[in-house]
């Protein structure tokens, strides 16, 4: 029983054989006769119009056995089979590929009117908006009229504030300046301090050293 999934396996990896060709269709002719064998001393099964799609069942030299989508089955040329679908199969999907695009392009063409009449109506509320803000506007430059000495005020004030800000921030920088400046004065005076000590420590190590001892006067003089 182990061996069943494995032959299956087998069987399924296995090439296909060298008759089976897939599918192929009829090519450009007016048509093509089915015969019950391989030659044309056999009687005739149908008629294939040009673009009948056919299944490969095999190949005996110049003739391919084959079935129609109906369950028909015979022999035609080989020479008339065609791997890639004739124009008689292609033109009626370009056409109906046509008629697609040109019914996605009518409803383009009306999103793009209902588009249109959007931005119309837009346009004519951004018109309304327009009006409304100029008159708003008109009125707000009255009301700066009648109240224009309490916004001047205001303005004076709020410059008065500023120069007060920028005043105490000088000040405060000054200060800042001035802590600096004798901090700096305090360590240039430790440092003239200490270099005053320091020579006078050398001077009086070393200039002892520099004047020469009187000799003494020789008692055999």
């Amino acid at each position: 029983m182990r061996l069943i999934p494995a032959l299956i396996l087998l069987l399924a990896l296995l090439p296909l054989p060298a008759s089976a060709q897939g599918t192929r269709y009829v090519s450009d002719k007016i048509f093509v006769v089915l015969h019950r064998g391989p030659g044309t001393d056999y009687k005739w099964v149908a008629r294939l119009t040009p673009g009948t799609r056919l299944n490969v069942v095999s190949t005996d030299g110049d003739w391919t056995k084959v079935t129609t989508s109906r369950g028909t089955e015979g022999w035609v040329r080989t020479e008339y089979l065609s791997a890639a679908a004739p124009a008689q199969v292609l033109l009626p999907a370009a056409e109906k590929k046509a008629e697609e695009l040109t019914s996605a392009n009518r409803d383009l063409e009306a999103q793009l009117a209902l588009l249109t009449d959007e931005k119309a109506a837009l346009e004519s509320q951004l018109l309304a908006a327009t009006g409304e803000l100029d008159s708003v506007s008109t009125s707000f430059n009255d009301l700066k009229q009648i109240s224009g000495n309490a916004v001047q005020l205001d303005v004076d004030n709020r410059r008065l504030v500023e120069d007060a800000e920028n005043l105490r921030s000088r000040v405060e920088m000054l200060e800042g300046e001035n802590q600096r400046l004798q901090d700096k004065l305090q360590s240039e005076g430790f440092l003239n301090g200490a270099l005053a000590v320091l020579l006078g420590v050398i001077i009086t190590l070393v200039v002892p050293r520099l004047v020469p001892k009187r000799r003494r006067n020789s008692e055999w003089a």
